[in-house]
């Protein structure tokens, strides 16, 4: 009988349905669900390992999230509605290639790498392999092996919605050296080297200058200050597409000498030149269509020395330009701060620089709108928005300076950061109410906030973004005493926020905000004596996390150990008598003859 079971095993098997057959993969052991599977797969191509697609997790039943590989190129702006990395409104912000105001349908043809967020990450989900006899998903789906050689069954989640952002790339001490194949190369390059231009800037790129007048290649200096003094540093080459300011100090030992022959004070050196548009102009600079003039947004005029006074002197240089993406700088203009001096030993003037850089054809009325700090939720690190009025500006603390004393500079608030800072005021008022004022206006700084923005991106214009500080009144009396006077010294800033949206794409909001002070009593005779006042911030979140979902499955399912009882007693091996039964055949008959009766039917 045993013999016969055995026999009729391949007719059951056999006779199965299609659905119940285990599918083999048509995957090679270690292949692994890249972004390609959003198309076709290529016949004849080689399949990637885990360790050819960066940014792969599989640590417990967490959805695995591969990168996109840095070699595909495609129209990203479709696909991301939010751009949460487009922090300055009207510019184009480094790396983030989903932010419209750089106008690059190939944002990696530019940019070196993309922000996190600002492209679409694939998403997906996997189970025990053993688990999955055939895929009737009409999603794409992929076998792959871990790094603990258990075979995962994924699934493409077709849901745009939790797709905006991808976990970032771990460098550890496994995956260090096959990255530094990959991305590594010689630190110093040779210098024989000759290569042509290139086709267009790149994000940090030096922009190239030209000086009719001489013939000379150059670049677009921004002076930057170096040591513990601050000096100028003037090769210092600005960035492509790198909006900054930066500042620095220069000492004259002979200003009667150098008001009208130093370059640095003039404001011709700052404009007698001409960009190049692309750096592939450096092939032909005869040709105007690459040269860029640079023309003059306000009044420049020469330094002069008139009796004991250089007059003139450039105290402010600043850069308007408008880039067309690929297409290179289109329109540059400057702008200029002038001062006078005095001519006395070892004068020093300390200039500013800024370069701004902002889309072609922009409004200038967008471009002045003030930075973001999220877009639309607060990004860790960023400055805590509040309005005055009608104007934003941001949160700040007390700064000390030398001997401890109070700074007219304060720290600005970041969100997301506890911070404690405090300096020594020195108490000179008389008056107990304007002595209240005056230590209130310090600890709050000026204008003094009033509403704090809801979200990162909040318009001053839009009353809806903000909600107001609760707040009591700073200047407090005392009742029974009238020879005191009752300070506030301590300013505590608490601030409520809470995570909201899509838990694959959280947004940080803050609910509300608080000022709590603290209160000293000092006596009439205060006058000349110092007080210690003291600020700090506290974020206290309060995100109330919903139930985990339960339609996702998890990794670690496992079938009922008696899940295939009948089928193990009937046709295992080394049976004995006991197992050689008459359940078994029945079992079997039974089958036979369900199987029969569908034919007939």
């Amino acid at each position: 009988m045993c013999t016969l079971q055995l026999l009729m095993l391949p007719v059951f098997v056999l006779m199965l349905p299609e659905g119940a057959q285990h599918q083999p993969s048509f995957f090679p052991t270690g292949a692994v669900p890249t972004p390609a599977v959003l198309g076709p797969v290529t016949q004849g191509g080689p399949i990637p390992t885990p360790q050819d697609v960066p940014g792969i997790f599989t640590v417990g039943p967490t959805p695995v999230t591969p990168s996109m590989p840095g070699n595909r190129t495609m129209d990203l702006f479709p696909v991301l509605p939010i751009c949460i990395c487009d922090l300055t409104p009207g510019a184009c912000d480094l790396n983030c290639c989903c932010d419209r105001d750089c106008y690059l349908l190939h944002p990696r043809t530019v940019f070196s790498f993309c922000l996190p967020g600002s492209v679409r990450s694939s998403s997906w989900v996997c189970v025990d392999n053993s688990l999955i006899f055939r895929s009737n998903s009409p999603f794409p789906s992929r076998v792959f092996t871990d790094s603990n050689g258990i075979r995962q069954f994924c699934v493409l989640v077709n849901n745009s919605k939790l797709n905006y952002s991808q976990k970032l790339q771990k460098v550890n001490a496994t995956n260090f050296q096959a990255l530094a194949v990959e991305f590594g190369g010689e630190s110093f390059p040779s210098a024989l080297q000759t290569q042509l231009p290139p086709l267009f800037y790149r994000a940090g790129d030096p922009i190239l200058t030209y000086f009719p007048k001489w013939s000379v290649i150059s670049l677009l200096r921004q002076p930057a200050g170096v040591g513990t003094g601050e000096l100028c540093a003037d090769r210092n080459p600005a960035g492509f597409l790198e909006s900054k300011s930066t500042t620095c100090t220069r000492f004259f030992k002979n200003l009667t000498s150098s008001c009208t022959f130093d370059p640095a004070l003039d404001a011709a050196s700052y404009y007698n030149f001409t960009v190049l548009k692309i750096p592939t102009g450096l092939t032909d600079l005869q040709n105007m269509k690459f040269q860029v003039p640079v023309t003059l947004a306000s009044q420049a005029s020469p330094p002069l020395l008139v009796g004991n006074t250089c007059q003139n002197a450039v105290s402010q240089v600043i850069y308007d330009i408008e880039t067309n993406g690929t297409f290179g700088i289109q329109k540059v203009s400057v702008s200029f701060g002038q001062t006078n001096l005095t001519i006395e030993p070892d004068v020093s003037l300390q200039q500013e620089f800024i370069i701004h850089f902002r889309a072609f054809q922009q409004s200038m009325s967008t471009s002045l709108t003030g930075p973001r700090s999220g877009n639309p939720g607060y990004i860790v690190g960023k400055p805590l928005l509040v309005r005055t009025g009608d104007t934003s500006h941001s949160m700040t603390l007390l700064q000390s300076q030398g001997y401890g004393t109070c700074s007219i500079k304060r720290y600005e608030v970041q969100f997301g950061v506890n911070a404690i800072s405090g300096c020594k005021f020195r108490l000179m008022e008389t008056d107990c109410s304007r002595l209240q004022q005056e230590i209130c206006q310090t600890l709050h700084g000026r204008p003094t906030p009033e509403h704090v923005a809801i979200f990162g991106n909040a318009d001053p214009a839009q009353k809806g973004g903000w909600t107001r500080i609760l707040r009591r009144n700073c200047s407090v009396s005392i009742m029974n005493c009238t020879s005191c006077c009752f300070i506030p010294v301590s300013l505590e800033i608490q601030v409520l926020w809470a995570y909201v949206g899509l838990q694959s794409n959280p947004q940080a909001q803050v609910s509300g905000a608080r000022f709590l002070y603290h209160y000293k009593t000092i006596r009439d005779s205060h006058q000349g004596t110092d007080v210690h006042l003291t600020t700090l911030v506290n974020f206290v979140d309060i995100t109330q996390k919903p139930e985990p979902p339960r339609g996702q499955p998890r990794m670690d399912w496992k079938l009922p150990f008696d899940f295939f009882f009948p089928f193990k007693v009937a046709f295992s091996r080394g049976v004995d008598s006991q197992k050689c039964s008459v359940s078994p055949i029945l079992i079997l008959c039974l089958f036979l003859l369900g199987i029969f009766n569908l034919e007939t039917t």
